[in-house]
């Protein structure tokens, strides 16, 4: 009966996102999102497809090789799993890892010539 209490009291969350930075998830974002993750005390698996990985950890994000368009499943498991998703969802689709658009980058490039 107390593992039924246990696993009642942890809050679950999940939510898919899209990458929409021109360059995907490489290191750079991913180790942003790492970065933010770790930051919270819940677990945190990110799946593409049938691959899931472990949200805090820089090796296994990059395994993902999510490009521009890539859905991601976030799942977070914990007190704060609430918090946690909502942070990584406004990296990836609000602030899209600082990082411009596809529309954004052809501009620029289109700009400098």
């Amino acid at each position: 009966m107390q593992a039924e209490e246990e696993q009642l009291g942890q809050c679950v969350y999940e939510k898919e996102v899209e990458i929409k930075n021109a360059d995907g998830l490489h290191m750079r974002p991913a180790m942003q999102f790492v970065d933010i993750a770790s930051k919270f005390d819940c677990d945190i698996t990110v799946s593409n497809g049938p691959t899931s990985v472990d949200g805090k950890s820089i090796m296994q994000m990059s395994m993902l090789a999510a490009t521009i368009g890539t859905k991601l499943r976030i799942c977070a498991e914990g007190d704060d799993a609430k918090e946690a998703i909502d942070a990584l969802t406004e990296l990836i689709e609000v602030k899209k890892f600082d990082e411009p658009g596809p529309d954004e980058k052809n501009s620029k490039s289109e700009s400098s010539h």
